[in-house]
Formats: C-alpha cells, structure tokens, sequence
C-alpha cells in the first residue's frame, strides 16, 4: 500500500470538472450492476459527471441516446439483479476503426475521458486498444472536421480501467471475476436437486458446465459436490482414462455409494486435443458398465439469476477502486485492472493479465498442461491439487498406527461437514485411523469416541449443521477426564473445527500441557463459525453462507418496503460481538446503515440516521434498510432503535423491525462453504501429518511447543497456521472478537453507497502490482 500523491485533497472534489463513462460488454455476468452502481454512485459522490453506455461498446459506437447521464436514484435497485441493466452486445462495429473514430467522436462532444469498462478479456482488450489509439483519432476528427481544435486539446487524453465481468474465471491476475461465484451457486442448487433423484434410482449422472477455455467452474463444482471425477480444458485426462474411469466408478458402488457424478466442463478435451462430451461419457458408462446414466448440460441457467452476496461485494468495492484509479491516472500509467486477491483490492497492468490469459491458451494448445495450471494462478493451482488428493489415490496398504481425532466445537454452521469430511479422507490417504468425537469438548469427555471411515462421509459436503454434533462446553472444567480418554483412545492429534469455542478450547488445552503429558500432541483450530469472530483468519467457514441468507432475506424486505413506500425496515442480524455480519450484509443489500459494536454509535448518530432518511423519502426511492448487530449496544437495543425511528418518522415513513434468528446458522453450504472447508479440512491433516513426524521421540508422540498448536486461516492472500499462543494478544476475550479486523476499513463504501457525506480515507490505496512478476515465482 502506498501513501497518497495528494493525502490532503478532499475525495468529494477529486472529481470535479470530470467526466467518467461507464460500460459493460461481452457476455453478462451476474454482480454486473453492483460494479455499475457502485462506479455511479462514487463517481458523483467525489464531483464528477457519470455517463451510462447503453449497450456496450454499439452504444458507444452508435452515440446519441446511449449515452446518457447517471443519477444517483438511476442505479436504485439495481444491486439484486441479474445481468446487466445497462445492456451488453457484442459489437463488430468498434472493431473497425471507423467505429472506434465514431466513439471518440461521441466521448470528445460530452467532454468524456475516463472510461471504465466491465466485460471479459476481449472487450478489455478493445479498450486499450482504444485508448492507445486515441490521440491518432482526435488527429483525423480535426482533420475530418468532426471536432474542433479546442474539443481535441481539452480530451487530449483516455483513461481506462477494467473489471472483469465473466461467470468462467477465465482471466489471469484475478482471484474471482466479477459472477463466478453466483454462476457457482446456480450449479450446486442443480447438483443437490440431481444427487436427490440419483440416489432414489442409483444413477450415475453426468453435469455438463460452462468453461469453454477454462475449466474453474467444472474444478470447484467437482470439489464442492465431491465428484467421482473431473474433466477440464487445462488438465486432460491421462491415456487409458476410459478403463481409469469405469474402474473408480465400479470402486464407488462396490463400496456402498448410491450415486456417481461426473463433472465435464463443456471445453474438455483428451491427451490428443480431441473433446470430451458428456455424451461420449455417457456411452462409455452405459456400454461399459451397463449403470442407469443421466446428463444434463447447464447451459445459459448459470448466467442467471440474482448475484450472490460474494459477487455484490466483489462489484461494489472494485467499483470503488475503479473510480479511484481513474482519476488517479496519468498518461503515463498504463490501462489497468482494479481486481480482488484474496480480501484486498489490487490494480494489475491490463495487457500482463491479458498476455498471462493468452499464455495459458498457448500452453494447453502446446500440449504444456502443467504449465497451464500454474499460470492459472495459485488458486487454481490449490483447487487441482487438492481436488487430486481427495479423488485420486487409493489408500495406502501399509497404516501409520496413528490416531487422529477430529470434533465440532461451538455453535452448528454451514460447512463444518465439508471440512470435516476432507480432514477424514486425507487422513485415510495418509494411512491414519481417524476417530469422530461427538458433541465437542463434552463428548470427549465422556468418551463418545468413535473410528470413522471413507464411506461414513460420503455426500457430507453439501449438509448443513453438524453431523458429528457439536456443543459449547470449554475443557477446562473437563480436563481430567478429557487428558484420559486421550490416553485411553490413544488419540495422537486433535482437529477442532469450531468458533471462539474452539480457539478458546484450543488455548485451555494448551495451558493444560503442564500439568496433563496427555495434551502434548499436534492441535489444529479451523474456524468455523457464522459470526467470523475467530482470531487467526480473515474468514471463518460459515460466515458466507450466513451472510447470504441475511442478503436474499432483505431482498424480500426490501421488495416489500418498495411496494407500499415511505417504510423502514429494521433488521437484526447474529453475530454476538462482531460485526461483519451486520456490514457485509449491509454492503451486499444496499442498507441505509449497519449499527456494530466495534463502530461505537450515540443518540446523535441516531438522529443523523433519522435525518438521512427523512431526505431520502423526499426522493423517488421511497424505502429504507437499516440493520443492526445483535449486540451493537447494550442501551440502543433493536426495540429502541424501532421506537426511535417510528416517533421521529411519524408522518414521513413508518418502520417495522425483523429479527432474523437461527435461519442465518442453517441452510445447506454455499460453494464457497464447501471449497473453504474442504481445502482447509485436508490442509489441516497434511499439518498434522508433519508435526507428528517433527513430534516423534523413542517411540512415542510429543509436542509440547507453541508452534504444535495452531489456527489455520485465511490471511490476506493465504492458507497459514498460527500458533494459538501468538494470538492472544490480538484477542478481545471479553467480547470475543479479534481486535484487529480487516473488513472494518470497508466499512466507508457502505455508507457513501448509501449517500452519507463522509470522508473516504484514500491514504491506503491498491498499488499497480505485477502479473508477470507472480509467473517467474510459480515454481515455489
């Protein structure tokens, strides 16, 4: 992060005189309107004009009404919608230079030159191609008469930023492209209503998704519904696959399984580049294997529907960042992409994302598969290789004679299952017995202990809740009985997977060390929790499958407060201390205001909020949400905040309160649920397996320093363990929370989408990093 050029320039000016444009091209991709709202809605907020182009890069081409201006009302519900509102085409027109000449002639007329276009790699190519262009354009409309020498000097020159608008992940540089993850949900709500109907007739159905180039789609489907096998552009199948295929199948049914599925990204292709249709699959299972077979190809379905809350978050804050850099831009800057990697926003070079795609497009037509999936990029890379892991390798005939236990601990989430399945099943690869403990730290306790195996866990990542059981109990009053049954199963390694429960079980079990020889064994806390409130991690497994549950749950609210005007709508929302919760979902619904208790609030900020929406009735968007965390303020309850803003809205709006409850730790896991437990659960095992290697003494297991008692979590742009002692500094037990929290800096969007005259801190902004410089360390 870098210091701003201009830390003293007040954000609400940066954009006066300017005129931003605003586009979106190529295929529609859900989450599309939340990055044009979003760029409508700064854009005015720091001063300048914003234009919509209607229709992609046509309308851009074809001027007059296409370009019109934006209000800050134009992109009011707009955030929930599928596609794009302001139209997309594919347009052979702007490929010509006269079509291009045609669009400058239009931007220069409306004093336009920052341009900010979201679309796949094709039209972000076409912009920079544009932009380079640009000066020899204004240099034949002199010529041609069309502008004026004056018109050319005061558009002397473009700015172009990109967001990558496309459902397959096809482009490099990014972690998730703007509706990958909605387009996700649309397959796991197909593949769970199929598993239902294939295990009723034991069926092998065979799912056919988008990904004509790329297979990200095919890859994290396949992970997250826990496929028999998966076919993907970037990774053919090795030669005999046909016989591979038929045995693992045969394999799954010998072993009691009801049901086999098969994921084909719709670009498969074998070792001699000839493609794999879900049809030739089909003939290979019928004939071969004589199993009743199903396909179903996806098709256009995975382009619809509402955007998940991952991908309104995704548009809104690179929304942000796109505005930022456009008028942050020089003409020497070169185009840029403003994308998110891992929970931070980043600028990249256009063209090196554009020339890292095309390498991967050369690499699988050279045959250099390996390579393809490197350059990918390391999420990518992750997904394959733990996809392997899990679907791969038989195993092993010789046992390492250890014992790993793996419990819930803490309150029940979507995504507990998923991880705990991987964690069994890489501990089975590795040769381990691995034991369920049920009912947490209690269960221990009384030694509900029991060997689980390959089959126990089969179709466990797409069930909510807990299986194995999971209570709130800490060890300390247990630790007796606990450190015996140890002894007494012969447990070897223990894996919590739970919520502050679980760190804070975790800690006690440590401190236990000294006094019970029992608890020196290699520990691993994976956070799994709604609230996020874990220390040690950025993200917790069930966080984002809460956090769409409140997000389509105030889509209802606010389709309601929509049809009868003038109403307000009070949502609380779980979370105990913390938080995210309450501001994400308030980012990814559009909320007037989000009441935390790490933002501390009084009657005067009560009354600001009351004020903000008086006005706001006086416009044509004629509705409010406010949500607040369930303990945000002990005084400023949720009773009193609803009777607050019933008196002071008397006559102007009415409100009604909604208390969401239990329905936000329910639900089956999104696919973001299902891939983050699943990698972190195997993740979680490979540790162990290498603490008990650096553990081993005389034949016995001991581990007794800080480092052998971990958290796994997600920091910044990685997977990394941290010793559960090292994070007690960073930790608010009275409150159970973190005390430091990334998402708290995001919290400024929220309130300037939602028209609060506030300062965006622009001190800390993304810095233009490289592509190429990732590529030359993707050996390590």
């Amino acid at each position: 992060m870098s210091k701003d050029l201009h830390p003293t320039m007040d954000p609400t000016k940066m954009g006066a005189g300017r005129s931003i444009a605003v586009l979106t091209s190529g295929g529609d991709a859900q989450g599309m309107n939340a990055a044009v709202r979003a760029t409508v809605r700064v854009g005015l907020y720091t001063g300048a004009k914003v234009y919509f182009v209607h229709e992609g890069y046509q309308g851009l081409v074809d001027g007059g009404d296409n370009i019109r201006p934006a209000t800050w009302e134009s992109v009011s519900m707009m955030l929930q919608l599928g596609g794009t509102v302001i139209g997309s085409a594919r347009c052979k027109d702007f490929r010509s230079r006269e079509g291009r000449m045609k669009s400058a002639c239009n931007l220069v007329k409306l004093g336009i030159t920052n341009l900010c276009v979201i679309g796949g790699d094709g039209s972000l190519t076409g912009a920079n191609e544009f932009r380079t262009e640009w000066s020899g354009l204004l240099a034949d409309l002199v010529r041609a008469g069309k502008i004026t020498e004056d018109e050319a000097k005061k558009s002397s020159h473009l700015n172009i930023v990109g967001m990558v608008g496309s459902i397959d992940n096809d482009f490099c540089g990014t972690d998730m492209t703007i509706g990958t993850d909605s387009a996700l949900h649309r397959i796991i709500e197909v593949v769970d209503a199929i598993t239902t109907t294939a295990q009723s007739h034991q069926r092998t159905f065979i799912l056919e998704v988008m990904g004509r180039h790329c297979g990200y789609l095919a890859l994290v489907t396949a992970l997250a519904c826990g496929a028999d096998w998966v076919f993907i552009p970037e990774m053919p199948p090795d030669d005999g696959w046909d016989n591979h295929l038929c045995r693992r199948l045969a394999d799954q049914r010998a072993r009691g399984s009801r049901l086999n599925v098969i994921i084909v990204a719709e670009g498969a292709i074998s070792r001699d580049g000839k493609p794999i249709s879900s049809d030739k699959i089909k003939k290979l299972v019928t004939d071969r294997l004589g199993f009743d077979t199903r396909t179903t190809v996806l098709g256009h379905v995975q382009r619809g529907g509402t955007p998940s809350a991952f991908d309104r978050i995704l548009g809104s804050r690179m929304g942000v960042e796109a505005v930022m850099a456009l008028l942050e831009a020089t003409p020497e800057t070169p185009a840029c992409v403003v994308s998110l990697s891992g929970n931070q926003a980043v600028r990249l070079p256009l063209m090196e994302c554009v020339q890292v795609t095309k390498d991967v497009t050369a690499a699988m037509a050279e045959g250099r598969f390996e390579d393809a999936i490197k350059l990918r990029g390391k999420s990518f890379e992750n997904n394959w290789n733990t996809y392997k892991l899990l679907a791969h390798i038989n195993p092993p005939d010789v046992k390492s004679n250890i014992n790993v236990a793996i419990m819930n601990v803490g309150a029940p989430c979507a995504g507990m299952n998923a991880a705990v399945r991987s964690a069994v099943r890489m501990g089975i690869i590795q040769g381990h017995n691995m034991l369920a403990v049920h009912d947490g730290f209690d269960g221990l306790a009384h030694g509900q202990v029991e060997p689980i195996n390959w089959t126990s866990v089969s179709g466990w990542t797409g069930m909510g809740g807990s299986q194995l059981g999971t209570k709130r109990t800490l060890p300390a009053k247990l630790m007796e009985d606990i450190s015996q049954n140890i002894a007494k199963f012969n447990i070897h390694a223990l894996v919590i997977i739970g919520g502050f429960e679980a760190y804070v079980g975790g800690l006690e079990l440590v401190q236990a060390r000294e006094k019970y020889e029992e608890m020196c064994i290699p520990m691993v806390v994976i956070p799994a929790t709604v609230s996020n409130n874990v220390p040690g991690s950025d993200f917790s497994i069930g966080a984002d499958t809460a956090l769409n549950t409140i997000t389509s749950t105030c889509d209802r609210i606010k389709q309601s407060a929509a049809g009868t005007k003038r109403r307000v709508f009070l949502v609380e929302t779980m979370g105990g201390y913390c938080g995210y919760l309450a501001t994400m979902a308030g980012l990814a619904a559009g909320a007037d205001a989000a009441y935390i208790f790490e933002e501390k609030f009084n009657i005067k900020d009560l009354e600001v909020n009351v004020e903000h929406l008086l006005e706001k009735m006086k416009t044509t968007v004629k509705r409010g949400l406010v949500l607040r965390n369930e303990n945000s303020n002990a005084n400023y309850t949720t009773d009193f905040i609803f009777n607050l803003y019933s008196e002071e809205g008397k006559g102007i709006f009415d409100c009604r309160k909604n208390v969401l409850g239990h329905m936000q730790q329910g639900g089956t896991p999104t696919p973001f649920d299902r891939n983050f437990g699943t990698k972190m659960g195997a993740k979680s095992v490979l540790w162990v397996t290498e603490k008990l290697k650096e553990c081993y003494r005389h034949g016995r297991i001991f581990a007794n320093t800080p480092a052998s008692a971990c958290v796994l979590g997600m920091k910044k742009r990685a997977l990394t363990f941290q010793p559960l002692a090292d994070l007690k500094g960073d930790t608010d037990f009275e409150h159970r929370i973190p005390k430091t929290q990334w998402w708290l800096k995001i919290r400024p969007i929220m309130k300037i989408l939602a028209k609060y005259n506030i300062k965006l801190d622009t001190s800390e902004h993304a810095d233009m990093e490289h592509v190429i410089k990732k590529r030359t360390t993707l050996g390590n």
